[in-house]
């Protein structure tokens, strides 16, 4: 997590330069050059800094200081053409084939040039925005040129996107071949869901308040429930998209990093380690489905013709690049058990899906009932749910609902809500999500980026989900509309245990939980 000054503030990320590769991608322009821009306006970046984009795209530098100036005019959150034109001076451009071993040369020479330059010190950060393929053949190119060695005080880290792996053979794989090249200490594999506050805030709420961490376990939760809602359904990414489905996309790592937040032991201290130890620990304690009850636990859905924010949404099997007769899901949901003694016999609900009703991110934990004896004699017949939300994304902050007396002379009672929001307790500015992270990065902080051994336990979990599903072959796959809430058997996965998600469409409280 980002360091701090004595001051409270965060001070400059050591000089570096930064090298992307896949620099004229889509990632890049809509997320990566943006969190620079909003890195440097808030004096997160050095003033020895340099920039090297790398694609198979033969643009030189020029078309490459336009693709950076068009990506950053179109976020408007800058402090203005300085910071363009600061970004532009240090930007550099070379193409190439990732496989090629010839353009790692130029690289390492275009490095040098830049270290000169800009007097970056010799640090660089390697980000690969690149498609998951291309991971182990760039790593073991950069390697193999020397470019990953770390000398007399200097850093080399490599920044890995997602997904890591598409199964856990494939996975463990991949971490063999990536730790050939690398320590351990050099590679950050990222999710950007974790740059993002109210995840953050997750450690900060449940282990700074004194009155939270004693309620947190199996004798005062009754259920928690995880949603990760998108709007966009699969658009033109198709080709990807069908090779992987919503259960790989989301769930080894963004749910997965939520479900690990809200369930870890409090760590020894907010150092790297014993962070990432805690949250391998929840994942090794989740229970490990056997066919019947991936069967049973586990939905999954397509989704089909709708309306989302007014747009017409086609099929998914109508969009481009994806087979007319394709069995990918677009939307998983499950219920999961944590065998360990905090957690043991409390239910964990995930839900996420694509071309659903409202873009949504949220985490609802809701605690066991009172007892109604108190008001036997009276009209209530049922009391309100007592739970509390931590809403991720679009709106960022925490919700507390409980109940309270209808003014009037009978006893009557209805839930309220208690709310606290991040834009208006704090001045806050927009970001992409990667700002933290890129920082963390630079200045060496792991504490939120996932290690070998968790990505492997998360890859555990789901396995038996994929063996489950490939066995079935090609039957059970329910359509939704576009625009719903997912499929009805989502809905049932829960109502057979006494429960309901919360309503999607709304802003997530009005079904009273």
């Amino acid at each position: 997590m980002t360091a701090a000054a004595a001051n409270g503030k965060a001070e400059p990320a050591p000089a570096c330069a930064l090298v992307i590769f896949g620099a004229t991608g889509d990632l890049t322009r809509r997320l990566l050059v943006p969190a620079l821009r909003n890195l440097r306006r808030d004096g997160l970046l050095a003033e020895n800094f340099g920039l090297i984009g790398l694609a198979s795209r033969d643009i030189g530098d020029e078309g490459f200081r336009k693709h950076l100036s068009d990506g950053m005019a179109q976020f408007k959150a800058g402090s203005g053409d300085a910071d363009i034109d600061w970004f532009v001076q240090r930007a550099h451009y070379l193409s190439g084939r990732f496989e090629d071993p010839s353009i790692y040369k130029v690289l390492a020479d275009k490095l040098r040039e830049v270290e000169a330059a800009q007097h970056t010190a010799g640090n660089v950060l390697f980000y690969l925005a690149t498609p998951p393929s291309e991971f182990a053949v760039i790593v073991a190119q950069l390697a193999k040129a020397g470019l990953t060695r770390e000398t007399e005080g200097r850093w080399r880290r490599v920044i890995i996107e997602k997904p890591f792996g598409h199964d856990l053979a494939s996975a463990i794989a991949l971490n063999k071949k990536i730790l050939m090249a690398l320590d351990e200490g050099q590679i950050y594999r990222i999710d950007h869901y974790l740059g993002k506050e109210t995840v953050q805030n997750i450690m900060v709420f449940r282990f700074a308040n004194g009155f939270v961490e004693p309620l947190w376990n199996r004798d005062h939760i009754d259920n928690v429930r995880i949603t990760v809602a998108e709007t966009v359904g699969v658009e033109q990414r198709g080709r990807f998209y069908d090779k992987t489905g919503a259960l790989r996309d989301m769930v080894p790592n963004h749910l997965f990093q939520l479900l690990t937040l809200i369930a870890m032991e409090p760590p020894s201290g907010f150092t790297a380690d014993a962070l990432r130890s805690e949250k391998s620990k929840v994942l090794d304690a989740v229970h490990r489905f056997d066919p019947e009850e991936a069967r049973r636990n586990v939905v999954r859905g397509q989704y089909g013709a709708g309306i989302v924010d007014n747009k017409k949404i086609v099929p998914y099997r109508e969009a481009p690049d994806v087979p007319a007769t394709s069995m990918t899901e677009t939307y998983v949901a499950m219920k999961l058990a944590i065998d360990n003694w905090r957690w043991a016999g409390v239910p964990f609900y995930l839900r996420t899906g694509k071309a659903l009703a409202k873009r949504r991110s949220y985490i609802t934990v809701q605690f066991k009932q009172a007892p109604l004896a108190l008001f036997r004699d009276t009209p209530v017949e049922r009391l309100p749910p007592n739970d509390l939300t931590l809403h991720i994304q679009p709106d960022e902050g925490v919700t507390l609902r409980f109940g309270v007396k209808i003014p009037g002379p009978a006893v009557r009672i209805e839930g309220v809500d208690l709310k606290f929001n991040y834009d208006d307790a704090f001045e806050t500015t927009p970001s992409t999500g990667y700002e933290t992270l890129i920082y963390d990065c630079m200045t060496g902080d792991p504490s939120l980026f996932q290690r070998a051994d968790s990505i492997e336990a998360g890859w555990r979990v789901v396995q038996p989900i994929l063996d489950a599903w490939r066995e079935e072959g090609r039957t059970n796959l329910p359509i939704y509309p576009a625009g719903s809430s997912g499929p009805v058997e989502a809905n049932q996965l829960l109502q057979r245990d006494g429960r309901r998600w919360r309503d999607i469409a709304t802003d997530g409280l009005a079904d009273g939980g």
